[in-house]
């Protein structure tokens, strides 16, 4: 028989005015235990979350995606959750998928249990922007490489973290690239991980990273960089160090 687990969901935004209000009120109905770290917004955002029952993280200045999941990793911890879910708020990840995740939860294999907009064909799918699905697949095989893994999606943000799981990880990578430095700590620390489909939803291509990671080839470079470093971190724990990729 399952024991319950106390579960979180936590959701960064920065400038989300146009979804809090039809995001906030769905994902609500899947659990009365939500977190939204607002990382710096200067629309009305704050306002909006005000109007909903959710716990609320505010950064004075904008701090990055990485520093977002990073919060929302501490406050599972101290107020004692089992599993914290992430997803985003910008429509791209259904609240209705998160019932699955529960019940990944609850089959108890994995420590992280990873969406995938790659594991499976959906026919309603969207088409990315070409140069963002080209690196994401880049990135993704050569995590795979370095790490052993069998991963099908790297980036995808819609994730369930086993919390203690996370205990003996150091997370300190504050922007979009956080990815390659938890799946890095997730091979050092010998964590089960499972992926399962998440529909792929881009509602809108013309949203950027912001700053350098714009341009194509200065975001691959920089996501190789900082997968170089960890590798070489966290060299002595990895069961495949002999296989890294070239740094």
């Amino acid at each position: 028989m399952n024991i319950a687990k106390r579960i979180l969901v936590g959701i960064p935004v920065y400038n989300e005015a146009n979804y809090i209000n039809p995001v906030l009120s769905e994902v609500c109905k899947y659990t009365d235990d939500v977190l939204v770290v607002d990382d710096g917004s200067n629309d009305l955002t704050p306002a909006l979350l005000a109007g909903h029952p959710v716990e609320v993280i505010r950064h004075s200045e904008n701090r990055g995606y990485g520093r977002s999941l990073q919060d929302m990793f501490r406050w599972a911890a101290v107020d004692q959750f089992d599993w914290l879910i992430t997803m985003d708020c910008d429509e791209q990840h259904e609240p209705a998928a998160i019932p699955r995740f529960v019940q990944a939860i609850m089959d108890d294999q994995s420590d992280i249990i990873s969406g995938s907009r790659y594991l499976e064909l959906h026919s309603e799918n969207d088409m990315p922007p070409v140069d963002r699905q080209a690196i994401n697949k880049q990135i993704t095989s050569e995590l795979n490489h370095a790490l052993g893994f069998e991963l099908t999606d790297a980036f995808c943000g819609f994730k369930a973290y086993r919390v203690s799981a996370l205990a003996e990880c150091t997370f300190d990578v504050n922007g979009y690239e956080f990815p390659l430095q938890l799946w890095v700590q997730a091979a050092a620390m010998q964590l089960r991980i499972e992926e399962i489909p998440v529909r792929l939803i881009y509602n809108d291509p013309t949203r950027t990273f912001g700053g350098p990671l714009d341009d194509p080839q200065e975001r691959i470079d920089h996501y190789r960089a900082v997968l170089c470093r960890e590798l070489g971190r966290y060299a002595s724990q990895l069961p495949r160090a002999e296989e890294r990729v070239p740094c």
